[in-house]
């Protein structure tokens, strides 16, 4: 039982960790981020860094008891509203230059495996009580 429980918490500060360190690289690599974003958004540097900083804020509140629920329902949130991206990605055939370059099919797996795995991961740490 406290395995399992250990394995919860390492889970709900490894997501924690992951978005801090993803909305970090939003303000260290904005030039690998701005092509990402499809040209239909207006703004696209000002949507790389309010990510960001949702990301870290969001991110750091994983960390608290109190607002651990609330986070992983607003990065599930902020993970839907991403979709455009991944989708937008796949249109271009995954290769956007001075940017990202993948072969197409690493596009579709980041689109319907990776993303959904996010979003698990977010909705099981919403889950975990103390």
């Amino acid at each position: 039982m406290a395995i399992n429980r250990k394995v919860k918490q390492a889970g709900r500060y490894l997501l924690g960790l992951f978005y801090i360190a993803a909305g970090i690289n939003h303000f260290i690599s904005p030039d690998f981020y701005i092509p990402l974003i499809p040209p239909y958004f207006p703004y696209p540097e000002t949507i790389n860094i309010l990510a960001g900083i949702v990301e870290v804020c969001l991110g750091v509140l994983v960390f608290f008891d109190k607002t651990v629920t609330y986070a992983c329902y607003a990065i599930i949130a902020m993970l839907i509203a991403f979709i455009p991206v991944h989708v937008y990605f796949v249109q271009v055939d995954s290769c956007i230059q001075g940017s990202l370059c993948t072969p197409q099919w690493l596009g579709w797996v980041r689109l319907v495996v990776v993303h959904p795995l996010l979003l698990l991961w977010a909705w099981a740490v919403s889950k975990i009580r103390s």
